[in-house]
Formats: C-alpha cells, structure tokens, sequence
C-alpha cells in the first residue's frame, strides 16, 4: 500500500493549482487524469479583470491577479516553458454611446486602475473600428495548452500521474483515512470539471456546464500585437495563428464540433476584419460554469476528508490559484474558505 497525503482528480487548471500548493508544501500525492475533460487545454487562457460586456470589474480581480501572475511565473521556471504573454485587451467600440460608458466606468473607483482613460484609434485598414478601442490594463493571456501538457510531462516524470479513470465506487472511505485500490490518503481533492456529473458524492451540486466552440485561423495580413474584444474574441498566438471564441450552448454536453457554431464564429468575425483567413483547427469544449458565477468549493456533508474544488468557469486562469489556495490552508490550518465560495452556500 503507498502511503500519501492527497489523491487528486482532474489534471486541468484547477487540479494543477491545487497541485502547486501541494508541491510547495511537500506533500506526498497522485493525481487521476483520462483527459475526459477539455475546457482547461482549448481555453484562451485569458487573465482579465473587467467584464467587457457590462464595463464591471471581475470578483476579486485583484486578489486574484496579485495571486496568480507569480504562480504562474514559477511554473514557467519549473517547466521550462513560457507560459505568460502580457497583451493589452482592446475593447472595441461600435459607437460614440459605448465609448461614453467606458470612460464612465473608468471614473469609478473600483475600475480605474483597469481601464485606460486613453481612447486608442485604429490603424489597420483590416480591421473595422471606426470609434476606436478602448484598453484594459494588466491583462494577458496564459497558454493553459503548454501548461497542461507540461505539467502532465513533468507529473509522469515524477510518478505523480495516472492516466486512468478514477473509478468511484473503489473509493474506501473512512474517518481515518481513504483508500484507493494500491493507494491510502488523508485526503482526496476532486477538481474534475463538468465530469462531476458522474461524482456520486459531488453530483448534486448544481454546475450547469456551458460548451463553447472555439477556431483558430490563419491570417497573415491580420498584424495584432494585442487580444481584441467584440463580438467574439480575436487571440493572437503568434505565427500569424489567432484564437477566435468562443460560442455559449447550454444544452448540448457534448464535446463534438458543429457547423453551426464555425459558422456563427465566422460570420461575427468577417463583421470585424477584412482579410483573408483559414480556419486551421475547430475544437470544443465543456466549461464548469455555476448559476451564481462563483466556484463550488468545501468538503462533502458527511465524509470530511472528501472534498471538491469546481466551478471556475470562464476565468480558470485568474481564479485557480486563488481557491486553491483557499482550499489548501482550509484543509491544513482549518482556515475559514470565503463564503463566496464554499458550497455550504448551495440550499438542499
């Protein structure tokens, strides 16, 4: 029998957060990932502070930014790989109205250090943006793609991972401790994504799932040195490779592309540039989105050692290492989890 300290399930951003904390403190643990899950690894990767819809200011923006970029640089000299590209986030303005909000929003207090009060002008002609941008400040992108193959790498390396479905009725669960076929535990962290589902101790819990469809395209005349917020989001990944997303389907929970959605993400981009494009790949994925827009994260009602850290939506990149760490130092110092996040807050 191996002997640890944590068994985790999910090897996606919230796993890997979790794994971060782990790994900082010397803990001994395994981590089950069979790649059911894909919303981590076809994400943008965003780290965004302001909800450009609405010009409001994201939970906890700073709290969480203030968390996350220097985790993210240590995992860069972990792994050897870069990870962090700073880019602005330009906001488009279709009118003279929208440009009026943002620098309303700008003036208020909680949004001013992310919103520029500098309106930038358009300078390509393939690009449709007669009222300008506006640009948000401390923003960029993480490429979760790298990092959830290189931490994966670097797992199996150290004997960390097996890429193997964790299979739920073998969980045995006591007061004590847990075991799990050739495995005992202190404790067992489930960061599974939309696979909740088919947790028997966390499916009730009400992740709605929304899958988003995301293109990337080729565009040689398409010359952006920053991400571009419109209709759709325009991503630049270098190599004249731009992430185009993403689509928002409540009903369908299935990972498969569809025509439907290429041809919704096409039609909202020819709208915003006039170049030619290829479309070089179309992928699919399930978010773990929550009804309130907060993450599920706690221990189960009755087994204390089980517990589940879920729910990061569309803002893994920011949100993930912030309950992680919540997660962490309540499990280790009993430390109280923000109420904001703790699943005792779901009724019945």
């Amino acid at each position: 029998m191996k002997h640890l300290d944590y068994i985790i399930v999910g090897n996606g951003l919230a796993g890997i957060a979790f794994c971060e904390q782990l790994r900082a403190a010397n803990k001994k643990f395994v981590v089950f990932d069979n790649n059911s899950q894909r919303s981590s690894s076809v994400a943008a990767g965003l780290y965004n502070p302001v909800i450009l819809k609405r010009f409001t200011k994201v939970w906890n923006a700073k709290e969480q930014l203030a968390l996350a970029i220097p985790k993210y640089k240590t995992l860069e000299h972990l792994l050897g790989v870069k990870l962090d590209y700073q880019l602005p986030v330009y906001r488009r303005f279709v009118s003279v109205e929208e440009q009026n909000d943002w620098f309303t929003a700008s003036d208020k207090p909680v949004l001013e250090e992310f919103l520029s009060t500098n309106l930038v002008k358009n300078t390509t002609d393939v690009i449709q943006a007669d009222f300008g941008f506006g640009e948000v400040l401390h923003s960029g992108r993480i490429d979760t793609l790298q990092l959830v193959k290189s931490y994966r790498n670097y797992l199996l390396k150290d004997d960390k991972l097996k890429l193997e479905e964790f299979q739920h009725e073998l969980l045995e669960v006591t007061p004590e401790y847990l075991a799990y076929k050739d495995i005992s535990a202190k404790y067992i962290v489930f960061a599974e994504g939309f696979g909740i589902a088919k947790n028997p101790f966390f499916s009730h819990l009400p992740l709605r799932g929304t899958k988003g469809e995301m293109l990337t395209i080729k565009a040689p005349d398409l010359k952006m040195a920053f991400i571009m917020k419109s209709s759709v989001f325009i991503v630049p990944l270098g190599d004249d490779l731009f992430w185009i997303g993403a689509t928002y389907e409540r009903e369908d929970k299935t990972h498969s592309i569809t025509e439907n959605a290429k041809d919704q993400l096409v039609n909202k981009l020819q709208q915003i540039i006039k170049c030619d494009f290829k479309i070089v790949t179309q992928v699919a994925g399930i978010r773990p989105t929550t009804k309130d827009r907060r993450p599920l994260v706690g221990s189960h009602s009755d087994f204390k050692n089980i517990f589940v850290l879920n729910g990061l939506g569309t803002r893994g990149v920011m949100i993930s290492p912030y309950v992680a760490e919540q997660l962490f130092n309540h499990i280790e110092a009993g430390e109280l989890l923000d109420p904001e996040i703790d699943i005792k807050r779901i009724k019945n």
